[in-house]
């Protein structure tokens, strides 16, 4: 655990936790993926972690950002391919799938900035793990695949729901029919990837961007963030009345009444993302 850690953070999931390592970094949650011997594929064990440590940051008010990364220079290679040669009749099949939808959600709605930092493959489910993401950071060694196909199948991990969102619909049937490899920077031309940077720079760069979010009011974001996934799926007047709520949950926080009162006192806002970059810039 990082010296940074706020004292007892996350040390029991730590200390159990095989496929993944979870480090608290001041505010900041970093999951990283962590099987690079089997570039670090989505067998079972790694799912259930998974659901437990989405479960684990979505209660601790102390997080305010979450970076999702992988280990070994490897984001994602998908699922584990030694695990679909098991027997399992169409029945077990569909329950292996569903299941997944019981924690994914929570991954898609974290009321949490989360941040991808993808350095490597990330292919098939890996790429539809970092698609959850609010933003994807790349290295520009990165590479991006719906790679399913290939072996007959169709997208899992919800990529058919979050890439056409992303893309567009005909672009994400190009990339789901053909199985054809992104790099960073078509990626980004399409819209899947925010940023890219060197690979030894790509953490940094996310915990930055994870970083910002610290000042920022939760409730704002995680309400902004959840009614906006909504968005492709409600009418005008449904997401009209998301929208009333949301604002009037968040006009009666704390948060909210001291960072009108800083502006009426004439004091600096606690959340200012133009001013936070130029100080970035500086240093």
């Amino acid at each position: 655990m990082s010296k940074d850690s706020p004292k007892g953070a996350a040390t029991e999931l730590q200390r159990d936790l095989t496929t993944l390592t979870y480090e608290l970094r001041g505010e900041v949650a970093i999951v990283t993926l962590n099987r690079p011997e089997a570039r670090n594929a989505l067998d079972i064990p790694m799912r259930e972690e998974l659901a437990d440590v989405v479960g684990e940051i979505r209660d601790d008010d102390r997080v305010r950002a979450m970076i999702l990364t992988g280990a070994g220079g490897v984001f994602c290679a998908g699922g584990d391919l030694q695990g679909l040669k098991e027997k399992r009749n169409s029945a077990q099949s569909y329950k292996r799938i569903s299941d997944l939808h019981v924690w994914l959600p929570g991954l898609v709605n974290m009321e949490k900035p989360v941040i991808a930092a993808v350095d490597g493959p990330a292919f098939g489910g890996g790429m539809n793990l970092a698609l959850m993401a609010d933003f994807i950071l790349a290295s520009d060694t990165a590479s991006f695949c719906q790679v399913f196909g290939r072996i007959g199948l169709v997208p899992d991990l919800a990529g058919m729901f979050l890439l056409p969102r992303l893309v567009g619909l005909q672009r994400a049937k190009d990339l789901v029919f053909s199985g054809r490899t992104l790099r960073p920077d078509e990626a980004k031309e399409m819209g899947i990837v925010h940023s890219i940077h060197a690979p030894d720079q790509l953490q940094d760069a996310a915990f930055t961007l994870a970083r910002r979010f610290c000042n920022a009011s939760t409730l704002a974001i995680g309400l902004a963030k959840n009614v906006l996934n909504q968005s492709f799926n409600l009418d005008q007047r449904a997401m009209a009345e998301l929208e009333a709520m949301a604002q009037a949950l968040c006009m009666d926080s704390a948060y909210h009444k001291e960072a009108v009162q800083r502006f009426l006192d004439k004091k600096p806002a606690l959340f200012d993302w133009e001013r936070m970059n130029k100080e970035e810039s500086t240093t």
